[in-house]
């Protein structure tokens, strides 16, 4: 998520975005449009991310940098120890990266949480306010339309690199893995679009939110196992971690791919994902219920 730290090129055709994505579906009253409403809001995501394909590209490419330098220096660590990190050897801890910027380019929000808090700070609100529109729903729809398109975009760069790494490949032996490798993916992701749209929530009580958004993303950033894999860490500061969202939104779901969590500790697993993902969807519509209210108690 640290990616959508920084406000970038779709951020500044956002307002035109809102005003077209409400005029082409505020009509939709139908329950059985209700569908069909989102799934233009998807569309319109689709072809508003394409217009700046270019700048989109090069973003993308340019986040697998990261990768070269991790190498690097995982390199000059295993070259020193002359042993096992944490049970990972040198190749399986590559391919943990590997896997990790695979996870992010799927999963993590780009902007979303500047693109809502643009909407409440510009006024731009009000449109879905008074048109039969749930302004969640429709978040939701362009957050994956983004990251459909993101993963079109790097699909060739990530292939590419796992060729050039094959060697350091293993896939699971258990096809159950697959399978539940995918839901936890899927949650991984809605739990960090709902914790970015709750952070933007912020915006209708402080004009300002960027602080805020750094000071989490650099704790996400750190114990979601951005930066090493959060079982090499100690036994205490891993029970510690468990039990707290930052580690389902990267981490769990590469453990389950690479079936380093099993049996009792698996389903426990999924069972506190499931938790921090209803958590944080309850947080997100509280925090739109409540900044509504105050926003319309100040005259917004």
């Amino acid at each position: 998520m640290l990616s959508s730290v920084r406000p970038g090129f779709q951020l500044r055709n956002h307002s035109a975005l809102a005003a077209f994505a409400v005029g082409t579906i505020h009509c939709s009253t139908n329950r059985r449009m209700n569908l069909a409403k989102y799934a233009k809001v998807f569309d319109i995501g689709l072809q508003n991310t394409f217009v700046y394909r270019w700048n989109f590209l090069l973003r993308s490419l340019f986040g697998f940098v990261p990768l070269a330098g991790t190498v690097f220096i995982w390199r000059a660590i295993f070259a020193e120890r002359q042993q096992s990190v944490g049970g990972y050897e040198y190749h399986s801890m590559i391919y943990y990266f590997m896997l990790t910027i695979l996870v992010d380019n799927l999963v993590t929000p780009t902007e979303d949480e500047w693109q809502i808090a643009a909407d409440i700070r510009d006024g731009l609100i009000n449109s879905f306010l008074t048109k039969p529109i749930n302004y969640l729903a429709y978040r939701v729809s362009l957050f994956l339309s983004y990251r459909v398109l993101y993963t079109v975009v790097t699909l060739l760069p990530v292939a590419a690199i796992f060729w050039y790494f094959r060697d350091y490949i293993t896939l699971p032996r258990d096809p159950l893995t697959w399978p539940l490798a995918v839901v936890s993916l899927a949650m991984a992701g809605m739990i960090q679009f709902f914790v970015a749209y709750s952070l933007a929530m912020l915006a209708f009580w402080i004009l300002e939110i960027s602080t805020i958004v750094f000071i989490l993303y650099s704790f996400e950033y750190f114990l979601s196992g951005h930066i090493f894999p959060l079982d090499i860490m100690p036994a205490w500061l891993q029970g510690a971690l468990q039990w707290l969202p930052f580690t389902y939104e990267l981490f769990f779901p590469i453990a389950v791919f690479l079936e380093k969590v099993r049996g009792a500790q698996l389903w426990s697993g999924f069972a506190i994902q499931t938790g921090w993902l209803l958590a944080t969807w309850f947080t997100a519509r509280m925090m739109w219920s409540r900044g509504v209210r105050h926003y319309q108690a100040v005259g917004g």
